[in-house]
């Protein structure tokens, strides 16, 4: 299994059931040295899913202090997969530590986000 960390719309039980055809079972967790901006999304299948024009977007900082909460989902690996075919190019998949110690996926902003 995957960890994935959402802090955004994958939070969405109709997100959830659109990209993965079943509700997700999370846990709630924190992601140190980060913050969320916002992004206007464009690609209309994301729209359509989420109900939302504009989304939260990580960005690094490096300071400890800087926090976001969010739930941490256990996926299949060809959810992942689904779950990057959902995110739009702004965002990227990397790994991160959360406040927990787990060891998971974020999608954070992409070095060619707006």
């Amino acid at each position: 299994m995957e960890l994935l960390f959402s802090y955004g719309t994958l939070q969405q039980k109709n997100v959830q059931i659109a990209n993965f055809g079943r509700e997700l079972v999370g846990t709630a967790d924190t992601l140190p040295n980060y913050r969320v901006g916002e992004i206007r999304i464009t690609d209309e299948r994301v729209l359509r899913e989420s109900g939302k024009a504009f989304h939260p977007i990580l960005k690094y900082t490096g300071n400890p202090e800087d926090q976001v909460m969010g739930t941490v989902f256990q996926l299949t690996t060809e959810e992942l997969l689904q779950a990057d075919n959902y995110e739009v190019d702004d965002y990227q998949r990397i790994s991160a530590v959360l406040k927990s110690g787990c060891n998971c996926w974020i999608y954070a902003a992409a070095k060619n986000a707006s």
